[in-house]
């Protein structure tokens, strides 16, 4: 029970601990964004703190919180449907050689073709509705995870699957124990790659296909010259990304990850 505290305790402040270089980063860019800003001027690219105040009149006024929502519900449908299908697929390619050599130019062409080009398909296949964000997010999203999936899937330790084989252990104990935990470590980097480009297309396809949603209230920004207010949305859809990965899928990471660092007994 003592070294299951200690090691808890020892996982937690390793975890704190590694904040430490996040919050060193950003603070790093907002002295260069504080010297743009001073050079620039107010017109041309405001300050973190002037940026930072619209952000909460923003919030006080009530207009931030329902485009995000809306933002938010978009690139998350988009995203989970690629990691599900990607994941999957991904994972089943991976453990053929045949399908794994047959899908990587199919891959290699997802992954060249850029989103607005989906982007413009999108807008004629479903016109100007939620449809075209959340499809422009699943398939820009889904070849980068496909594509993790099916590295991870290649590159189990087969001789440790042979030996749990070899123990005759039960199939749920070989998906749990050994499967998921090394292919895990591979899809984890992906997601959050995916989760980056989830943000970045939806705002793209919001700014040109609808009405609501931040990348609508950046066009309205734009048009009316207001760079504080686009400064603001654009900070709070970062601080929203940065809250879902260091706040959920960061602990899932670390806690998939215990294998690679515990002792053996």
């Amino acid at each position: 029970m003592m070294n299951k505290a200690g090691a808890w305790l020892a996982a937690t402040l390793g975890y704190l601990w590694s904040g430490w270089g996040a919050i060193t980063s950003l603070l790093l860019f907002c002295a260069a964004w504080e010297a743009g800003g001073r050079l620039y001027g107010p017109l041309v690219l405001p300050g973190p703190m002037a940026s930072l105040q619209q952000l909460s009149t923003m919030f006080g006024s009530g207009l931030a919180w329902p485009e995000l929502v809306i933002s938010a519900r978009r690139a998350l449908t988009g995203l989970v449907l690629a990691l599900a299908a990607g994941t999957v697929s991904g994972l089943i390619a991976g453990r053929s050689v045949t399908m794994a050599m047959a899908a990587r130019p199919l891959v290699t062409l997802l992954l060249g073709m850029p989103p607005i080009a989906w982007l413009v398909l999108a807008m004629l296949w479903f016109g100007m509705g939620d449809a075209t964000p959340v499809f422009t997010v699943f398939i820009a999203c889904f070849p980068l995870v496909f594509a993790g999936a099916m590295q991870g899937s290649r590159m189990l330790d087969n001789q440790l699957s042979d030996l749990a084989k070899s123990y005759r252990l039960p199939r749920h104990m070989l998906l749990i124990d050994i499967f998921l935990p090394q292919t895990l470590s591979y899809l984890f980097p992906v997601w959050i790659t995916a989760l980056g480009t989830a943000w970045k297309v939806v705002v793209m396809a919001e700014l040109l296909t609808t009405v609501d949603g931040v990348g609508a209230a950046l066009a309205v920004s734009r048009a009316q010259l207001d760079t504080a207010t686009s400064l603001g949305w654009i900070l709070a859809l970062l601080g929203l990304l940065l809250a879902l990965e260091y706040l959920l899928l960061e602990p899932i990471k670390r806690h998939v990850e215990r294998w690679r660092t515990e002792p053996t007994q």
